[in-house]
């Protein structure tokens, strides 16, 4: 348990201030308020400050003293987070590392790109085309998310079905403890000695380390990439179609599912010819050789006609194949054009439950009184319910949260997992405590305590206490609430 701060904001500031410039220390509330939340706007508090280092010994000189000082630190990126996992901490610092946006070097002989944490997803394939690589892992925040960000959610995207998440792509990560010590884990090479802690840090929510440098690895460019667009009339016939392909042998670059709402939103956003009378589109990616496409191809689309495809359409060029993938990858935008609000959960599932949770999301839906629009990664599950809702109404937002809670818990009953790629944060901390027991969550707490004795690395976030879980595990969900403390819901 983290003890109270042994230092005063006005200290801490001036100590920061002796080697970060004044400017890119932030003490004021007004300048604060842009740092209040991540993605996932609901959930927000005001740090105690920020500060934006430019090299890694100022980010050691910071862990440093709030090591000594006993000072919550939240580390952040771009803010693009779906879980409030870079939500500040009320008495703490936010260490942004905004300044970190170069790339270091893109080796193409190795196949290798060496990256600050600060940038962008999209930037590392578009440096890379020109040595005709790419980055495989493709998050639909790409545009902005950065891959510190990556490596502290574990990220995937709409090809991680074939190439893998973050953790897949990754050789090496250089981080900063809490006690302020420089560390890399892993190598160039494909393995390393001793245990595997760049697995373990991959997806800890910047609960171990501060990120300071990463290194990945790139992918030459398909030779041929082309998406079939097919669309069914019932969700059940979509969800078998998604297995069948993998059953034959079919391993798409990806293979991507959405319902009714979500298609109708996203053609409206972006014009990309989707076919609106459909009650579930798949999205199915095969790239490879021109002799593989082609027969590949052939037999998906032999496959999802004997399957009850009312529509196929496959791409012909790289234009008209972008486009189909932009509709999917605005899903997001696109579904907060016809709502105020919504909130976008990331349970995980085996493949073979899709059409069952499915259904039983949309009886849950008639239940809470709310529409949900689904997008997600059909090929290895992941689910991405958008709960849409009116914040401005009292009561919307904590329906929206009493509906996500039950897809999680659906989700774990079926043999899944709370999260898929977004995190657990502050938003999923109630399900931790339906997905795992209390001897599993005590080896959570021994394996956070082992890099950071003091507690103060995003505390809070991503691992509940054992007697928050046991509280939570006695109530009756459907009619009451726990929050972990720290959570502020605006």
């Amino acid at each position: 348990m983290m003890t109270k701060s042994k230092a005063s904001k006005a200290q801490l500031a001036e100590l920061f201030r002796s080697f970060i410039k004044s400017e890119f220390v932030i003490t004021d509330d007004e300048t604060l308020k842009p740092y209040e939340c991540d993605g996932l706007a609901m959930y927000r508090e005001l740090p105690l400050m920020v500060v934006l280092p430019e090299t890694v010994e100022q980010v050691q000189r910071v862990m440093r003293i709030c090591h000594e000082y006993k000072v919550p630190v939240v580390a952040r990126g771009a803010g693009t987070g779906l879980s409030a996992g870079a939500m500040p901490h009320r008495e703490g610092v936010v260490l942004s590392l905004a300044k970190f946006n170069r790339i270091l070097e893109i080796d193409p002989v190795s196949r290798t790109a060496r990256l600050q944490p600060g940038v962008r997803n999209l930037a590392i394939s578009e440096q890379a085309a020109s040595h005709g690589l790419y980055y495989g892992p493709d998050p639909s925040s790409q545009i902005a998310c950065t891959i510190g960000g990556n490596v502290a959610e574990n990220a995937g995207g709409v090809h991680c079905l074939k190439y893998g998440l973050t953790v897949n792509n990754l050789l090496s990560v250089e981080m900063i403890t809490a006690e302020g010590e420089r560390v890399t884990l892993g190598s160039d090479g494909l393995d390393a000695c001793g245990m595997d802690l760049l697995a373990l840090l991959t997806g800890s929510e910047g609960l171990l380390g501060v990120v300071t440098e990463v290194k990945v690895k790139l992918l030459p460019i398909p030779e041929v990439a082309r998406v079939i667009m097919a669309g069914f009339d019932s969700i059940e016939k979509a969800g078998d179609a998604v297995g069948s392909v993998i059953n034959h042998g079919i391993i798409p670059g990806g293979l991507e599912m959405m319902d009714s709402p979500a298609i109708i939103a996203t053609d409206d956003f972006c014009g990309a010819g989707y076919p609106r009378e459909a009650k579930a589109l798949l999205l199915c990616e095969v790239d490879g050789t021109e002799e593989e496409v082609g027969e590949h191809i052939a037999e998906a689309e032999t496959l999802f006609r004997k399957l009850g495809a009312t529509s196929i359409r496959t791409s012909t060029n790289d234009e008209e194949r972008a486009l189909l993938w932009k509709g999917r990858k605005s899903a997001f935008p696109a579904v907060g054009r016809i709502s105020p609000d919504y909130y976008c959960m990331d349970g995980t599932i085996p493949r073979r439950y899709l059409a069952k949770v499915l259904l039983e999301m949309e009886q849950m839906s008639e239940e809470f009184g709310l529409l949900v629009a689904n997008v997600f990664h059909a090929g290895d599950g992941n689910l991405h319910p958008l709960i849409l809702f009116d914040a401005n109404v009292p009561g919307e937002f904590e329906k929206a949260e009493a509906f996500g809670s039950k897809v999680l818990e659906l989700c774990v009953a079926v043999g899944g997992c709370i999260t898929g790629e977004h995190g657990v944060g502050v938003e999923k901390i109630r399900q931790m405590a339906v997905q795992f027991n209390d001897q599993e969550l005590e080896q959570f707490h021994e394996v956070k305590a082992a890099f950071d004795p003091l507690g103060i690395l995003n505390p809070g976030k991503g691992v509940p206490t054992l007697k928050f879980c046991q509280e939570y595990r006695s109530l009756e969900h459907k009619q009451h609430r726990h929050e972990q403390p720290g959570a502020h819901h605006g």
